[in-house]
C-alpha cells in the first residue's frame, strides 16, 4: 500500500484542554479491534452457520458449531475481502465474493471441499452478484453483466458440472428482482427515478408482460410463493409508507399483507412458507416481525430491551432462526434459537473486550426544526464527560446517499471520537430514507441547497446544548456526506470550525458523467434526481459543485480518499486538495492505493481515523492562538 499525506498546516502537538472525570479513553485500536460480521447461512444439515467477518484485519469466511460454538476461519486472505454468500447445499464447500482493492468488480468464487477454489465468474471486468439456489438445489442463479457491461442478465449454473447457461438477456436494462421456483416467471424493475420504478411480471413460456405497477410509486420484490403462483412485493404507491403486498399471478388481483406506519424495508417466507418475517425501518432501528402464516397470528421469538435485531435467517427444516443482534455500543452478532427448546445462543463475541460497552455512548433519537420549521429526525451521541461545567466540542455528521439515513447501530469511528470527548450529532436531513417519500424526495434537485441548510441547523441545535462549546463545531462525512461537509466549508464558509471530507463528490458533471457501466440502468434516475450533467441542469450542477467555488474555503479540512473509488473518482479529492493548497487553506490529505468506496483494510482505517481525531484535537481542541504551517511526509 502506497501512501500519500499531504499537510499544509501544523505539527500536531500540544496539551489538551478536555478535562477527564473518570471516563477511561481507549486507543483507537480497542474500537477498531472490534469485529465486524456480515451474512449467516445455515449449512443444510443445520449444524453449522457460514459467515463472514474482519477480525483478522480484513474480510474472510468463517463457520461456526452451532452445538460446540467452535469457529474456523475457512479463507485466509490478507489483501482482499471475501464476504460469505452460501453454503453448497448438502456440502461444506461454499460460495464467496470478491472484488479487487475496492473496484466494486465482484466475482462469485467456488471453495470446494478439498479447498480448490475455482472462479466461477472469470471474465475480466464482469461484475456477478450470488442471487439463490434452484429448487431441486443443484443450481444456483446469479446475475451478470459478462455479456455487456451495461446489463445484468440472469444465468443459471450447474453447481455439479460448473455449466452455465443465460435465464434471460436483459436486453431492455431491467433490474431482474425475482425468478419464480418454475423458472417461467420474472419480476422485472425498470427505475424512473430514485423514488419511483415500474414493475412488470414477465412469463417466458408466452413472453408476455404485464405491469404490476398501475399506481405511481416505488416497488421491490418480496419473493414468488413455492407453486408460483403468487407474488410478492413491497410498495409505497398510494401512501406515506411502504407496505407488503401479494399478487395473483392468475388473475392479477392486488391485496395488502401488511403495513404500518413506518416503511416495511424487507419480507421473506421460510422454507414451507409456515414463516414470514417482516424487518420495518422504526425510526432509525430495525423492528423485526414474524408471522405463523398458517395460524395468520404473531410468533413470539427473542426480544431485547437494549439492543435490536438486525436481520434473521430460517434453517431450511424452520426449527431454528438466526439472528443478528447489536446496538449502537456493541457490533452485532449472531445468535440461534430453536423454536423447539426455546434456547438461544450466542455464537460470536464480536466485542473487544478491553472496552466495556458502559463506557460508550448510547445513542439518543431526537428532532429538531430546521430553517422553514421542517422537522428533522437526527441521532444524537453525547459524550460521558460532558457537562455545563464541561462544555465539549461537536461534529454535524452527514451520511451517505443521497437518499441513505443514519441509524441506531454500532459505528467504531462514532464511538471513539465520542469517547475522546466529541459530540455528534447525526442528522437525517430533508431528502433521507425512513421518513416517508415526501420527506425522501424534498431534496431532488435541491442538493447543497435546502439539504445543507438541515446541517447548519443541527449546528444550531447543537449550540443550545449547555453542555456544548458552540465555537467548536465541525462537520465531517462520507461519499454524500462529504460533499456535504465541502459544500458547507465552501457556501457558508462562517459555519462550521474544520471538514471532514470522505471521499466526497466535489465536481457534480464529472461524477455524473463518470457513473460505472454497471450502473446504467439507474442512470436517468440520478439524473432525474440531481440532474442531467449533459442538458441545462449542468448550469446548477456547477454552481452547487464545491471544486468550482474553492476560493470561498477559508477553513481547515482533511480529505480521506480510495485510490480504486469507482463511485467517486481520485480526481475529486486530488483536485479539491490542490485548491485548497494554491488558497493557503490548512489541508491534510490521506489516500489509500488499495481502498475503494469506503475503508474495508484494518490497517487504513486505524491510520485514516487516528488522523481524523488528531486534526480534530488540534482544530477543535487545542489552543487556536498559534498554528505553524508544516509539510508532514
Amino acid at each position: 500500500m502506497k501512501k500519500i499525506t499531504l499537510l499544509l498546516f501544523i505539527s500536531l502537538f500540544g496539551c489538551n484542554t478536555e478535562k477527564k472525570i473518570g471516563i477511561p479513553e481507549y486507543a483507537i485500536e480497542a474500537f477498531f479491534n472490534n469485529s465486524k460480521i456480515s451474512g449467516g447461512y445455515f449449512s443444510s444439515n443445520e449444524k453449522s452457520i457460514l459467515y463472514s467477518s474482519n477480525e483478522s484485519g480484513i474480510f474472510n469466511v468463517y463457520e461456526v458449531d452451532l452445538v460446540s460454538g467452535n469457529k474456523i476461519m475457512l479463507t485466509n486472505s490478507n489483501k482482499e475481502s471475501f464476504i460469505a454468500k452460501s453454503y453448497i447445499p448438502n456440502s461444506k464447500a461454499f460460495i464467496y465474493s470478491a472484488d479487487k482493492g475496492g473496484n466494486e468488480i465482484s466475482h462469485l468464487y467456488l471453495k470446494q471441499e478439498n479447498d480448490t477454489v475455482i472462479d466461477l465468474t472469470p471474465g475480466k471486468n464482469e461484475k456477478a452478484s450470488f442471487y439463490k439456489w434452484s429448487d431441486d438445489e443443484k443450481s444456483l442463479y446469479y446475475l451478470s453483466n459478462y455479456r455487456d457491461s451495461k446489463f445484468f442478465d440472469l444465468y443459471k449454473m450447474n453447481i455439479d458440472l460448473l455449466e452455465t447457461k443465460m435465464i434471460y438477456e436483459n436486453k431492455e436494462n431491467f433490474t431482474v428482482s425475482s425468478i419464480s421456483n418454475n423458472d417461467n416467471y420474472l419480476l422485472l424493475s425498470k427505475n424512473i427515478t430514485t423514488s419511483e420504478n415500474v414493475f412488470f411480471l414477465y412469463s417466458k413460456k408466452t413472453d408476455e408482460m404485464i405491469e404490476i405497477s398501475t399506481d405511481k410509486g416505488s416497488y421491490s420484490s418480496a419473493g414468488f410463493s413455492n407453486d408460483s403462483n403468487h407474488l410478492y412485493f413491497i410498495t409505497d404507491a398510494g401512501k406515506e409508507f411502504s407496505y407488503l403486498m401479494k399478487y395473483s399471478v392468475e388473475s392479477g388481483e392486488s391485496k395488502v399483507v401488511f403495513e404500518t406506519n413506518w416503511d416495511v424495508m424487507y419480507s421473506y417466507l421460510s422454507e414451507s412458507e409456515k414463516y414470514r418475517v417482516i424487518g420495518i425501518n422504526e425510526d432509525g432501528k430495525n423492528n423485526i416481525k414474524l408471522f405463523d402464516v398458517t395460524l395468520n397470528k404473531e410468533v413470539y421469538f427473542p426480544t431485547f430491551a437494549d439492543v435490536s435485531v438486525s436481520d434473521v435467517d430460517f434453517s431450511k427444516s424452520e426449527n431454528k432462526i438466526r439472528l443478528s443482534i447489536g446496538s449502537s455500543t456493541k457490533p452485532n452478532d449472531l445468535y440461534v434459537y430453536s423454536f423447539k427448546s426455546k434456547d438461544l445462543k450466542q455464537l460470536t463475541k464480536s466485542n473487544n473486550p478491553e472496552i466495556d460497552p458502559n463506557n460508550l455512548v448510547s445513542a439518543d433519537v431526537i428532532r429538531y426544526p430546521s430553517f422553514d420549521e421542517l422537522e428533522i429526525p437526527a441521532i444524537l451521541y453525547k459524550p460521558k464527560q460532558a457537562s455545563f461545567q464541561n462544555k465539549v466540542p461537536a461534529l454535524v455528521w452527514v451520511h451517505g446517499g443521497p437518499g441513505g439515513q443514519s441509524r441506531i447501530n454500532f459505528n467504531p469511528l462514532i464511538q471513539y471520537l465520542t469517547n475522546q470527548g466529541y459530540a455528534i450529532l447525526a442528522v437525517n436531513n430533508r431528502g433521507s430514507s425512513g421518513y416517508g417519500k415526501s420527506f425522501y424526495k424534498l431534496d431532488d434537485k435541491n442538493h447543497g441547497e435546502k439539504d445543507l441548510q438541515d446541517c447548519i441547523w443541527g449546528k444550531k441545535y447543537l449550540q443550545k446544548l449547555d453542555y456544548i462549546d458552540g465555537d467548536r463545531i465541525g462537520i465531517i462525512g462520507g461519499s454524500y456526506g462529504g460533499y456535504m461537509t465541502m459544500a458547507a466549508m465552501t457556501f457558508t464558509p462562517e459555519e462550521f470550525k474544520v471538514g471532514v471530507n470522505i471521499f466526497g463528490v466535489t465536481n457534480w458533471i464529472r461524477t455524473l458523467k463518470s457513473i460505472p457501466p454497471y450502473w446504467e440502468a439507474s442512470r436517468n434516475a440520478l439524473y432525474n434526481e440531481i440532474g442531467d450533467p449533459f442538458s441545462t441542469d449542468s448550469i446548477r450542477l456547477k454552481s452547487i459543485s464545491p471544486l468550482f467555488h474553492s476560493r470561498n474555503i477559508k477553513n481547515p479540512v482533511i480529505v480521506l480518499q480510495g485510490a480504486n473509488d469507482p463511485r467517486v473518482l481520485q480526481v475529486e479529492s486530488d483536485e479539491i486538495v490542490d485548491a485548497m493548497k494554491k488558497n493557503e487553506v490548512p489541508v491534510e490529505y490521506i489516500v489509500f492505493e488499495d481502498e475503494g468506496h469506503g475503508f474495508r483494510k484494518r490497517e487504513n482505517q486505524l491510520e485514516g481515523y487516528s488522523k481524523i481525531k488528531k486534526f480534530l484535537d488540534f482544530y477543535l481542541k487545542e489552543d487556536q492562538v498559534i498554528k505553524t504551517k508544516k509539510l508532514i511526509d
